[in-house]
């Protein structure tokens, strides 16, 4: 089990070339990837993403790529041509809104994404490429590990709840039983005084039964919810993302619980019924951080 948060960086330096990647990661229903890295790597931002959804299924992630030279930086030019026009858009904007300032070199500086641009040869960004590609992996290692880590708190905690639930439910057929019983004999108590008074209507009688039965027998119920909590148990010790499904099944034990208090009206049933929909509503908030 592994949870969605997490943080993770991890540095590279080869040839003069010093890399640093961050990934951080928090909740989503999804596999959402933000990723900000140079433009000498824009055309591996592909390969950026398969690689991370590679080891990670769910979570949203921002990934941000940080390259640095350590003798001098890449050489730059200026576009001339875009700082004119920069230039002749900003003078008629003043006259339009009667600025009396002139345009300085420093208003058309502020611009620079438009001015320039770096001169990439194509071996440097492959080489960047190459140790971008071995810090990505091992931040993604890390991340993983991060993840694991707050997964075993998350899956201890689950366990005992689950554990819970099944003492919960333990507790509520006993009593049912005996409620059932309790209903059974006034049913009884009730048949007497009516062969005292009178004939007995068997169909009447049969109707009787039928309807406390249908009442008070939960048994189908918590012979459902004993196969769901059994299925919850399996399901958080699989290795796989188990995140979506926990819901799926807690949706299932939420119901099963539900029906169980409509069909009860002992007091300590609903106090304990109460005390479950309390515990699935823990784990609930728990698998919102599960991967």
């Amino acid at each position: 089990m592994k949870s969605m948060t997490g943080y993770a960086k991890a540095e590279k330096k080869e040839g003069g070339i010093r890399t640093i990647i961050e990934i951080k990661s928090l909740n989503n229903r999804y596999c959402e990837i933000n990723c900000k890295i140079p433009k000498t790597l824009s055309s591996k931002e592909i390969e950026v993403r398969n690689l991370i959804r590679e080891n990670i299924s769910r979570g949203s992630l921002t990934v941000t790529i940080t390259i640095e030279y350590e003798d001098e930086p890449l050489p730059f030019s200026l576009n001339e041509q875009v700082a004119e026009k920069i230039y002749e858009s900003l003078s008629n904007l003043s006259k339009k809104l009667n600025i009396e300032e002139k345009v300085t070199i420093s208003d058309i500086l502020s611009f620079p994404n438009y001015l320039l641009f770096n001169e990439i040869r194509t071996n440097e960004s492959e080489a960047e490429w190459k140790i971008v590609k071995k810090g990505l992996i091992e931040a993604l290692k890390k991340l993983n590990e991060y993840r694991r880590a707050e997964g075993k708190a998350i899956y201890k905690d689950i366990t005992n709840r689950v554990k819970k639930l099944s003492g919960i439910l333990k507790k509520i057929k006993g009593l049912s039983q005996s409620k059932l019983e309790i209903e059974i004999q006034k049913l009884r108590e009730k048949v007497k005084k009516i062969i005292n008074n009178q004939e007995i209507d068997e169909q009447r009688m049969h109707l009787e039964i039928a309807l406390l039965a249908n009442k008070f027998d939960i048994s189908e119920e918590c012979l459902r919810l004993e196969s769901h909590l059994n299925f919850l148990e399996e399901t958080i010790k699989s290795k796989e993302p188990v995140g979506q499904k926990i819901n799926f099944i807690l949706q299932e034990i939420s119901r099963e619980f539900n029906t169980v208090s409509s069909k009860s009206d002992d007091a300590e049933i609903s106090k304990l019924i109460v005390n479950a929909k309390e515990e699935v509503e823990k784990i609930r908030e728990q698998v919102q951080n599960i991967e």
